[in-house]
């Protein structure tokens, strides 16, 4: 069998291993794919530093755009959307397989399906390796979502789609109807700031960001934010300012990016009656978030939890990506790019500098 080189993850602390093995024998349903960029999301970053645990030894990387090698002849032959798939196609997959028959994905949550496989996140095995974006090839399994991408869209843009864009398409969906809405977005990592370029797209009246990073700040005005708030600042005046900003006293929905627990219970006191706290950054251990539940009670506020996205916010974000691309900064997302043997480096630039993405070109 033709060999393949992968860059291994062996524990917090330690380099990743180069390797080279052997390209397994398609198994039924499977589609070979061979890698042509990987972005390092937020997620590797904790379990290379140990503020997460996954499975050693492991192939970190699950934003990853590649190039169709092989196609199993027992699997549909066509992308989520129905178009062929054939050799030579560029495309992007779900960061997950499951059983689409299973009762969590027949519910519309196929993320918490049964047979449940996390591309970036499982256990190199000697006949399985082949399934993070830290290698020259990836084995599609059945049960993934697979999207063709248009020539038109750039490479390290495409990247970022089946993982942080498509989480933003799932947050916005669990938030409701956006048209005409006041939101507020805590946290202006690439989740945020897609949130506030996707509000914006999806016709919010107003779309407000807050981080405790000056320069982030600035970055969300190039993706559609109104109005910044530094959360270093007197917490007591941001809010005065919000609520004295419109007439319900409060904003419709407040999307937390940032997992910080400070941040969510702030948010909380934002909303209006009715208002919708939508959570998704807390994806880390970290200590427990104190909610007023009379508030809660009394101001009809809804607080929501979302973790990845099903194949419908998937689409979605393949399209909204496609038509506003260009239209924001997200060609200024990769900071730096670096080859697959360079890993290593291109870990340590990403915790040194804090760029949004850092990517690996193969």
């Amino acid at each position: 069998m033709p060999m393949a080189n992968l860059m291994v993850f062996n524990g917090p602390g330690l380099p990743l291993e180069q390797r080279s093995l052997p390209l397994p024998l398609l198994k039924p349903g499977e589609v070979l794919i061979k890698n042509k960029f990987t972005t390092i999301c937020g997620s590797d970053l904790h379990t290379y530093c140990g503020k997460r645990t996954e499975p050693c030894p492991s192939i970190l990387g699950h934003e990853i755009v590649g190039e169709i090698v092989a196609i199993d002849a027992r699997h549909c032959g066509s992308d989520q959307q129905g178009h062929p798939l054939k050799t030579g196609d560029r495309v992007t997959w779900s960061i997950f397989s499951s059983n689409p028959e299973s009762y969590y994905a027949q519910q519309g949550m196929p993320q918490k399906g049964e047979a449940l496989f996390k591309y970036g996140h499982a256990l190199v095995k000697e006949a399985d390796a082949f399934h993070g974006g830290l290698s020259e090839y990836c084995v599609l399994k059945p049960g993934t979502s697979i999207l063709k991408i248009p020539d038109s869209l750039p490479v390290p843009i495409a990247a970022t789609i089946n993982c942080a864009i498509a989480t933003v398409a799932g947050a916005l969906r669990v938030g409701g109807e956006l048209k005409n809405k006041n939101v507020l977005i805590l946290g202006m990592g690439l989740l945020g700031l897609t949130c506030a370029a996707m509000c914006k797209d999806a016709g919010a009246a107003w779309v407000g960001t807050a981080d405790i990073e000056p320069a982030r700040l600035d970055e969300s005005k190039h993706f559609g934010a109104s109005d910044t708030f530094l959360l270093t600042a007197d917490h007591a005046a941001i809010t005065h300012t919000i609520k004295e900003k419109f007439a319900r006293s409060g904003v419709d929905i407040v999307f937390d990016m940032s997992g910080s627990p400070e941040a969510m219970e702030a948010g909380l006191d934002l909303l209006a009656v009715g208002g919708i706290a939508v959570w998704i950054g807390a994806v880390f251990k970290t200590r427990s978030v104190q909610v007023d539940a009379e508030k809660i009670i009394r101001g009809l506020i809804t607080i929501k939890g979302l973790h990845n996205y099903n194949y419908d916010d998937f689409a979605y974000a393949l399209d909204f990506i496609s038509r506003n691309w260009n239209q924001y900064a997200f060609d200024k997302v990769v900071a730096k790019t670096f080859s697959l043997a360079e890993a290593n480096e291109a870990f340590e630039y990403a915790l040194q500098h804090k760029p949004l993405r850092v990517g690996i070109r193969m």
